[in-house]
Protein backbone atom coordinates (compact mmCIF):
# COMPACT_ATOMS: atom_id res chain seq x y z
CA UNK A 1 0.00 0.00 0.00
CA UNK A 2 1.31 3.44 -0.95
CA UNK A 3 2.49 5.83 1.80
CA UNK A 4 -0.12 8.40 0.74
CA UNK A 5 -2.93 5.87 1.19
CA UNK A 6 -1.51 4.63 4.52
CA UNK A 7 -1.21 8.20 5.84
CA UNK A 8 -4.71 9.07 4.72
CA UNK A 9 -6.14 5.96 6.39
CA UNK A 10 -4.29 6.77 9.61
CA UNK A 11 -5.72 10.28 9.55
CA UNK A 12 -9.25 9.07 8.81
CA UNK A 13 -9.12 6.50 11.63
CA UNK A 14 -8.72 9.37 14.08
CA UNK A 15 -12.41 10.02 13.42
CA UNK A 16 -13.24 6.69 15.08
CA UNK A 17 -11.74 7.92 18.37
CA UNK A 18 -13.62 11.19 17.93
CA UNK A 19 -17.03 9.64 17.27
CA UNK A 20 -16.58 7.10 20.07
CA UNK A 21 -15.98 10.02 22.47
CA UNK A 22 -19.25 11.80 21.62
CA UNK A 23 -22.97 11.42 21.95
CA UNK A 24 -25.47 12.69 19.38
CA UNK A 25 -26.04 15.97 21.25
CA UNK A 26 -22.32 16.75 21.36
CA UNK A 27 -21.89 15.79 17.70
CA UNK A 28 -24.64 18.24 16.68
CA UNK A 29 -23.81 21.06 19.10
CA UNK A 30 -23.29 24.29 17.15
CA UNK A 31 -23.01 26.75 20.06
CA UNK A 32 -19.28 27.54 19.86
CA UNK A 33 -18.41 30.80 18.13
CA UNK A 34 -17.28 32.46 16.08
CA UNK A 35 -18.67 30.20 13.33
CA UNK A 36 -21.29 28.16 15.25
CA UNK A 37 -20.62 25.02 13.29
CA UNK A 38 -20.84 21.55 14.79
CA UNK A 39 -18.35 18.72 15.03
CA UNK A 40 -20.82 16.71 12.97
CA UNK A 41 -20.94 19.27 10.16
CA UNK A 42 -17.15 19.23 9.87
CA UNK A 43 -17.02 15.44 9.99
CA UNK A 44 -19.72 15.17 7.32
CA UNK A 45 -17.84 17.68 5.16
CA UNK A 46 -14.60 15.66 5.47
CA UNK A 47 -16.32 12.40 4.54
CA UNK A 48 -18.23 14.00 1.66
CA UNK A 49 -14.90 15.03 0.14
CA UNK A 50 -13.76 11.40 0.07
CA UNK A 51 -17.19 10.28 -1.12
CA UNK A 52 -16.74 12.42 -4.23
CA UNK A 53 -13.44 10.71 -4.97
CA UNK A 54 -14.90 7.22 -4.64
CA UNK A 55 -18.26 8.04 -6.25
CA UNK A 56 -16.41 8.47 -9.49
CA UNK A 57 -15.19 4.85 -9.31
CA UNK A 58 -11.78 6.28 -10.03
CA UNK A 59 -13.00 7.80 -13.30
CA UNK A 60 -10.94 10.43 -15.08
CA UNK A 61 -13.04 13.31 -13.71
CA UNK A 62 -13.91 13.87 -10.05
CA UNK A 63 -16.39 16.58 -9.07
CA UNK A 64 -15.66 17.81 -5.54
CA UNK A 65 -18.70 20.10 -5.70
CA UNK A 66 -21.12 17.15 -6.04
CA UNK A 67 -21.15 16.28 -2.35
CA UNK A 68 -24.15 14.39 -0.94
CA UNK A 69 -24.42 16.54 2.24
CA UNK A 70 -26.28 13.90 4.26
CA UNK A 71 -27.20 16.00 7.29
CA UNK A 72 -28.11 12.91 9.36
CA UNK A 73 -24.36 12.27 9.62
CA UNK A 74 -24.07 15.63 11.41
CA UNK A 75 -26.44 14.66 14.21
CA UNK A 76 -26.23 10.90 14.62
CA UNK A 77 -23.02 9.20 15.82
CA UNK A 78 -24.09 5.81 14.48
CA UNK A 79 -24.73 7.20 10.98
CA UNK A 80 -21.48 9.18 11.13
CA UNK A 81 -19.52 6.05 12.07
CA UNK A 82 -21.23 4.02 9.34
CA UNK A 83 -20.34 6.68 6.76
CA UNK A 84 -16.76 6.81 8.06
CA UNK A 85 -16.45 3.02 7.88
CA UNK A 86 -17.75 3.05 4.28
CA UNK A 87 -15.10 5.61 3.33
CA UNK A 88 -12.32 3.68 5.11
CA UNK A 89 -13.43 0.42 3.48
CA UNK A 90 -13.46 2.07 0.05
CA UNK A 91 -10.02 3.55 0.71
CA UNK A 92 -8.63 0.15 1.73
CA UNK A 93 -10.12 -1.75 -1.19
CA UNK A 94 -9.33 0.63 -4.04
CA UNK A 95 -6.24 0.04 -6.15
CA UNK A 96 -4.63 3.41 -6.70
CA UNK A 97 -2.41 4.47 -9.52
CA UNK A 98 -0.92 7.39 -7.61
CA UNK A 99 0.76 8.92 -10.67
CA UNK A 100 -2.35 8.62 -12.89
CA UNK A 101 -3.85 11.88 -14.11
CA UNK A 102 -7.36 12.91 -13.13
CA UNK A 103 -9.38 16.06 -13.73
CA UNK A 104 -10.88 17.59 -10.60
CA UNK A 105 -13.85 19.94 -10.67
CA UNK A 106 -13.87 22.35 -7.75
CA UNK A 107 -15.11 25.81 -6.87
CA UNK A 108 -12.28 27.98 -5.61
CA UNK A 109 -14.58 30.95 -5.03
CA UNK A 110 -15.14 32.18 -8.58
CA UNK A 111 -17.26 29.31 -9.87
CA UNK A 112 -16.45 25.79 -10.92
CA UNK A 113 -13.12 25.13 -12.56
CA UNK A 114 -11.37 22.01 -13.85
CA UNK A 115 -7.92 21.33 -12.42
CA UNK A 116 -5.48 18.62 -13.55
CA UNK A 117 -4.24 16.46 -10.65
CA UNK A 118 -2.77 13.05 -10.03
CA UNK A 119 -4.57 10.66 -7.68
CA UNK A 120 -1.63 11.06 -5.33
CA UNK A 121 -2.06 14.84 -5.27
CA UNK A 122 -5.82 14.52 -4.76
CA UNK A 123 -5.46 12.08 -1.86
CA UNK A 124 -2.75 14.29 -0.35
CA UNK A 125 -5.10 17.28 -0.57
CA UNK A 126 -7.89 15.21 1.02
CA UNK A 127 -5.59 14.23 3.89
CA UNK A 128 -4.48 17.84 4.51
CA UNK A 129 -8.10 19.00 4.24
CA UNK A 130 -9.07 16.43 6.88
CA UNK A 131 -6.33 17.55 9.27
CA UNK A 132 -7.39 21.19 8.77
CA UNK A 133 -10.98 20.33 9.76
CA UNK A 134 -9.72 18.26 12.69
CA UNK A 135 -8.05 21.43 13.97
CA UNK A 136 -11.40 23.24 13.81
CA UNK A 137 -13.10 20.27 15.50
CA UNK A 138 -10.41 20.40 18.20
CA UNK A 139 -11.31 24.05 18.79
CA UNK A 140 -14.98 23.09 19.14
CA UNK A 141 -14.09 20.21 21.49
CA UNK A 142 -12.19 22.65 23.67
CA UNK A 143 -15.16 25.03 23.75
CA UNK A 144 -17.44 22.17 24.77
CA UNK A 145 -14.95 20.96 27.41
CA UNK A 146 -14.68 17.55 25.74
CA UNK A 147 -11.42 15.60 25.73
CA UNK A 148 -10.61 12.73 23.43
CA UNK A 149 -7.92 10.08 23.78
CA UNK A 150 -5.71 11.40 20.98
CA UNK A 151 -3.30 14.17 21.94
CA UNK A 152 -2.29 14.64 18.28
CA UNK A 153 -5.84 15.10 16.99
CA UNK A 154 -6.08 18.32 14.96
CA UNK A 155 -2.34 18.78 14.59
CA UNK A 156 -0.47 18.52 11.32
CA UNK A 157 2.46 16.07 11.59
CA UNK A 158 4.81 18.96 10.73
CA UNK A 159 3.57 21.12 13.60
CA UNK A 160 6.42 21.63 16.09
CA UNK A 161 5.72 19.90 19.39
CA UNK A 162 5.75 22.02 22.50
CA UNK A 163 8.61 21.10 24.77
CA UNK A 164 7.78 21.38 28.47
CA UNK A 165 9.93 23.99 30.17
CA UNK A 166 12.32 22.68 32.82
Amino acid sequence: MDIIVKSTLETLRKSIVLIDSLDDTQLANATIGPYYSSIGSHLRHILDFYHCIFKSNMATTIDLTARPRNTEVETNCKKAKNYLNEIISQMESTLYKIEEQVLVIDDLGLGKTVIPYTYGALLTQANSHTIHHYAIINYILSGLNISIQDTHFGYNPTTPKQVPSS
